[in-house]
């Protein structure tokens, strides 16, 4: 069964269990932004930021401190989802990823699926050096309720030890993709899991966190033993399958009541040992999407969703109109990614069709 027809049933069961009113574009959510603990200036002399040059060889060890931008400065576009199920070639990544810096802006590729082929992350590693892009590294479950994610946890955390480059590209690692909404683990365990990669990786200095729905916590009585552990708060947001919706320019309402659930229970402070190298950082990022074409699997729970083109690049127009309501989150702001690069890699949600020929203009703002 297609994933998204599994998120657009269990929204459904949710909408026949609590009754909400309609939302328009106009309608008054308050949701706390928290004054004065928005994003800060950014700067051009750390990675990922545009401008930044890449060094010819990796920095000494001592630059590692001052390596990454600081999250508070990070909002806005930051990026594209990039699906990696075909098990893309290192030329391929090279030349796809510097098309996401080059002619996107891009700051960071977030990885989405799984390629097996041993060596495959070393790829992503020189690809995203090339390209001067950070990395979201995942490890990813998949749809089965198997166990193939313990192997694919042990050999991408082999990859972050022994590539020498990885730290300096890797941002954070990811556990996902949804698995507390797909029932892989309990919140309990889930938890533990992400306390035992903090662990693995404290040496190497990269944040872990969990890709998720708001539902995904919700369903679980708020999972705060997993909101407590990650280091960041990565939201998938899919308000084409609410009960409420109807086009993307009446989706901001749905926005924002998940993300308010993050702002109350995510504890927004960030947190930096003396020589600031990250240790606690929580962060809100957005994956975003709106499908430009339904398909069996792919249904909205209100007939009044369109799905279109038009309405993709509304969505997205959407988010980009809302910069500075972003920016003044409570964390650092809100920065967000576009789901999915290609149509190539899933139907209906790529910035690119499967000729590769932009579907609609797209020049979203990296700052506000």
């Amino acid at each position: 069964m297609h994933r998204l027809f599994l998120v657009s049933c269990c929204l459904a069961l949710l909408g026949l269990v609590v009754a909400a009113p309609k939302l328009t574009a106009d309608t008054n959510v308050d949701v706390k932004f928290g004054p004065k603990k928005g994003a800060k200036k950014a700067s051009a002399d750390c990675f990922p930021a545009l401008g930044f040059k890449m060094p010819s060889k990796l920095p000494p060890e001592s630059r590692f401190s001052s390596w990454w931008c600081d999250p508070a400065t990070e909002y806005a576009f930051m990026g594209f989802s990039y699906e990696v199920t075909a098990c893309q070639s290192r030329k391929q990544l090279i030349s796809e990823f510097k098309d996401a810096r080059d002619h996107f802006n891009s700051r960071y590729i977030r990885l989405y699926g799984a390629c097996d082929r041993n060596g495959f992350y070393d790829d992503i590693v020189d690809a995203a050096w090339e390209a001067g892009l950070g990395v979201h590294a995942l490890i990813w479950f998949g749809f089965n309720l198997d166990d193939i994610w313990i192997g694919r946890r042990d050999v991408l955390l082999n990859a972050l030890h022994t590539n020498p480059k990885a730290k300096w590209i890797t941002r954070v690692l990811q556990f996902g993709s949804e698995p507390l909404f797909d029932n892989v683990l309990p919140h309990d365990q889930l938890a533990e899991q992400v306390l035992l990669a903090k662990q693995n990786l404290s040496s190497l200095h990269i944040p872990v966190t969990v890709s998720e729905l708001a539902f995904g916590y919700q369903e679980r009585g708020g999972a705060q033993d997993v909101l407590d552990a990650i280091d960041s708060i990565n939201i998938h947001m899919l308000p084409f399958f609410s009960q409420q919706a109807s086009t993307a320019n009446n989706a901001w309402p749905l926005v924002l009541g998940d993300l308010q659930f993050f702002i109350d229970n995510g504890n927004g402070k960030k947190g930096y040992i003396a020589v600031t190298v990250l240790i606690k950082c929580i962060s809100t990022l957005f994956f975003i999407r709106w499908p430009s074409v339904t398909s069996p699997s792919v249904q909205p729970n209100n007939p009044d969703a369109v799905a279109d083109v038009q309405n993709e690049q509304d969505y997205f127009e959407l988010l980009d109109s809302h910069c500075n309501d972003l920016k003044e989150v409570v964390g650092g702001g809100v920065g967000w990614f576009a789901h999915i690069y290609s149509e190539n890699q899933e139907p209906g949600y790529g910035i690119y069709d499967k000729n590769g020929t932009l579907k609609f203009p797209f020049s979203p703002r990296t700052s506000c």
